[in-house]
């Protein structure tokens, strides 16, 4: 489905722009949001450009850049840091072999931090896309990057 498809299947208010940017997101297979996608969100809710790069620049949760298949986003709120996120950070970008904001060679992970997954009871946790993972060790994360990559082999 291209674009024009997507943001048509919305009402032109500017209420539907969350989700709008988020159908267009994650139908892109890069998983971001491309700037003539947003050019032309922009004209379908009548709204400047700038405001709608305003809002994806201030969410977290979009991307301007392209991302891989999975976007594996690391908890960091202090409950997980108590329970040792910053390790679980430091396995993932050894497990994967990349740093914080790379995708692998690949292009089926992006690694990223968030401030906040609300899985508080169940740190340290992570979300790979929109999956939460709780009570992450070494081995649970070899097991979930493992599993994930293995489902997309199996296409």
């Amino acid at each position: 489905m291209n674009v024009l498809e997507i943001i048509k299947r919305f009402e032109p208010q500017k209420e539907n722009l969350l989700n709008i940017l988020h159908v267009l997101q994650d139908s892109h297979p890069q998983n971001y949001l491309p700037d003539d996608a947003l050019v032309q969100v922009a004209k379908h809710i009548n709204v400047s450009l700038s405001s709608v790069t305003g809002v994806v620049g201030y969410y977290s949760m979009f991307s301007r850049k392209p991302r891989g298949r999975f976007i594996v986003r690391i908890c960091n709120s202090p409950v997980c840091q108590i329970n040792k996120s910053e390790n679980t950070l430091q396995e993932a970008q050894k497990i994967l072999g990349v740093k914080l904001g790379e995708t692998t060679a690949d292009e089926l992970f992006t690694l990223e931090e968030s401030e906040c997954l609300g899985r508080c009871g169940k740190g340290p946790s992570m979300m790979v896309n929109r999956d939460f993972y709780g009570k992450l060790s070494k081995e649970k994360l070899e097991k979930i990057f493992l599993d994930l990559r293995n489902s997309i082999l199996k296409f």
